[in-house]
């Protein structure tokens, strides 16, 4: 068998290391063929033997792209772990599982409701992520897809918003596009940024690698091999969720995340979020996952207002 990874944004030198010596270091230890040409690499070998080798070398693009290098120690290290614990990160995952490598560090499931929300995403090609503010439902979606986009699982990541205070009115609106709807996106790019170098995410921007448009801009597109996240998905009209969701194409996931607590639709029109919870809660491959104040790993303030206010809508 064999396993073909394509490198995105990381210089193909820096993974071998000099004179290809991370690379035999992988094949001294495991019994696997690793070749490199161009920005691809090729892994020969049994099935589990690629899948160990896959992951380690997945693991040392996520040290690059955290620390900016990697030595040898770094690649026996990770050889030594994978070793011995003979674990699939992406099939067990848990609260002290990596997702991915960000650029403050490692990224993994901190609450039962977050490693339930990636294991949803692991065995369903649509997943909805449903709950408060802070319980890392874009911060956890958008590690996972570039996750798997650095494992070469798709081509690229889409990432959009409704641009609810917008409405109609984009076009009139000075600049172009970009600037039109960059306030409605900012928090996409808030969550890129604690992940990626400047210098990475402009790359991965720059090649369409990763793509952040308002949820309307998405209409008569087709996405195949793509990893879609639809971020506060609450304020999705009925229509939109549907089109969204049908963008769907082959090899493609998608994440819808939102908080029906939040909803600023005018008030004649209906949560998209809310009607799709609703009419596709027993479709096979779809999965839903909901959050709640014990998930809720921001400030520990952001827990205590939350239920502040819930008390209010209970009076």
């Amino acid at each position: 068998m064999e396993k073909i990874i394509e490198l995105k944004s990381i210089e193909l030198a820096d993974v071998l290391g000099i004179g290809d010596q991370h690379i035999k270091l992988i094949e001294s230890k495991i019994p696997v063929s690793i070749t490199a040409r161009g920005d691809l690499i090729k892994i020969k070998g049994n099935s589990s033997d690629i899948d160990q080798a896959n992951s380690i070398l997945s693991e040392m693009r996520g040290t690059l792209s955290s620390k900016g290098t990697l030595f040898s120690d770094d690649v026996d290290n990770l050889i030594k772990f994978y070793k011995s614990e003979e674990i699939d990160l992406k099939k067990d995952l848990g609260n002290d599982k990596i997702i991915y490598f960000g650029r403050k560090g490692a990224i993994s499931p901190r609450t039962k409701g977050q490693s339930f929300y990636l294991k949803n995403v692991i065995n369903n090609d649509i997943v909805f992520g449903i709950g408060p503010a802070g319980t890392g439902k874009t911060f956890l979606s958008m590690a996972f897809a570039l996750s798997s986009l650095e494992d070469g699982e798709v081509d690229r990541i889409i990432l959009c918003r409704p641009a609810v205070e917008a409405g109609e009115n984009l076009g009139f609106l000075p600049g172009d596009l970009k600037e039109k709807v960059d306030p409605y996106l900012s928090p996409l790019y808030d969550a890129l940024d604690k992940m990626l170098s400047k210098n990475k995410m402009s790359i991965l921007i720059e090649n369409n690698s990763i793509e952040i448009v308002p949820l309307a801009y998405m209409r008569g597109r087709t996405l195949d091999n793509a990893f879609m996240i639809l971020d506060e998905a609450q304020n999705s009209t009925i229509m939109q969720m549907k089109m969204f969701l049908t963008r769907l194409g082959v090899g493609s996931k998608a994440i819808i995340n939102g908080d029906i607590t939040q909803i600023d639709l005018d008030g004649d029109k209906h949560s998209g979020l809310i009607q799709a919870t609703k009419i596709l809660k027993d479709v096979s491959g779809i999965g839903f996952t909901y959050f709640d104040d014990n998930d809720i790993v921001r400030h520990p303030l952001v827990k205590k207002i939350i239920g502040a206010y819930d008390k209010i809508k209970q009076e």
